[in-house]
């Protein structure tokens, strides 16, 4: 007689709530498909337009056209700005060329630019605290003159920077950011600059601090954290960087079930898994099935927030 063969081991999944799309990126996604359905392919857009690959193959194989500058865009057909936001200038460039143009860019970045320009017209200079080269903090820091923003990445530069008036200044933030990182370089400034500008409520978004939250509560008790997201996702990368901060012994970014390594889960009795708010669900429960491919595994999701934010889509894409 055969013997049995071994049963699997078994593995919590303890999935974060909430976790993936936001209603910026799900905002930003329907714009696309919402433009092609209204004016068929092809449907440019300027920058990805949400940081995951998938999103963008998806929607690529549905007409999109993914460019970088709207001179690779011609005249005639629509284009898309991407959720992170654009300069003032690129606004200005679709407008003198008379071109069609769909404006995806988050809401509550939107809420950044104006708060930065509310605050160059008062004669304040203004800080960003962000990562530079990101296209938000482009987007951000393109909404006003050459040289009228600061950018603050490093509590190092919070504490060195040098005012040009120390009574006429404002910060502002990118929205995905580590919150306890921008709260340490915002305390810096606030020492340094007691009278300086502040957002009316906080800049980083609800969804990432919900999504930053919710890894806190997972990270100490899980063997192994998973946050699904791509590699030039801000607020995923944050994501790993938060979770270890928390105390998970080991944190993996990863794209989808293809990147998952399961040999990092060899001994492991409890596996976290999030997902940035720019992946979508669909890839949370392929990286599940791959897991119950060599685990007995026990889904558990855990956390408490509820997100109802929605945003409305554009005015030209609802007549």
């Amino acid at each position: 007689m055969s013997a049995e063969p071994d049963a699997p081991p078994a593995l919590t999944v303890r999935l974060a709530a909430p976790r993936g799309f936001c209603a910026g990126v799900d905002r930003a996604i329907q714009v696309v498909e919402a433009t092609l359905e209204r004016f068929g392919a092809p449907v440019f857009v300027r920058h990805e337009i949400v940081h995951n690959r998938h999103v963008v193959s998806r929607l690529r194989d549905l007409g999109a056209v993914f460019v970088e500058t709207l001179e690779e865009c011609p005249d005639d057909r629509p284009v898309v700005f991407s959720a992170h936001g654009s300069p003032r200038s690129v606004t200005e460039a679709a407008q003198a060329r008379g071109m069609t143009y769909l404006d995806a860019t988050c809401p509550l970045v939107s809420k950044v630019h104006v708060e930065a320009t509310r605050h160059h017209a008062a004669g304040r200079q203004v800080l960003l605290i962000g990562h530079a080269g990101h296209p938000e903090v482009v987007g951000t820091m393109g909404q006003l003159p050459d040289g009228a923003v600061v950018l603050i990445e490093t509590l190092e530069q919070a504490r060195d920077f040098i005012p040009r008036a120390p009574d006429a200044l404002a910060y502002v933030t990118q929205t995905t950011l580590s919150v306890d990182d921008t709260a340490e370089i915002v305390e810096m400034l606030r020492s340094r600059f007691p009278a300086m500008g502040t957002p009316h409520r906080d800049d980083i978004c609800y969804a990432t601090t919900n999504r930053q939250d919710a890894v806190k509560s997972l990270a100490g008790g899980c063997d192994v954290l998973l946050v699904i997201g791509s590699a030039n996702s801000s607020n995923s990368v944050r994501l790993v960087e938060v979770g270890l901060r928390a105390g998970a012994p080991k944190a993996f970014l990863i794209d989808d079930a293809d990147d998952l390594d399961l040999a990092w889960l060899e001994g492991a009795a409890t596996v976290a898994v999030t997902a940035g708010a720019s992946a979508p669900e669909d890839l949370v429960q392929g990286v599940i099935s791959r897991i119950s491919e060599a685990f007995a595994v026990t889904v558990e999701e855990v956390g408490a927030a509820r997100e109802t934010v929605s945003f409305k889509l554009p005015r030209a894409l609802l007549a």
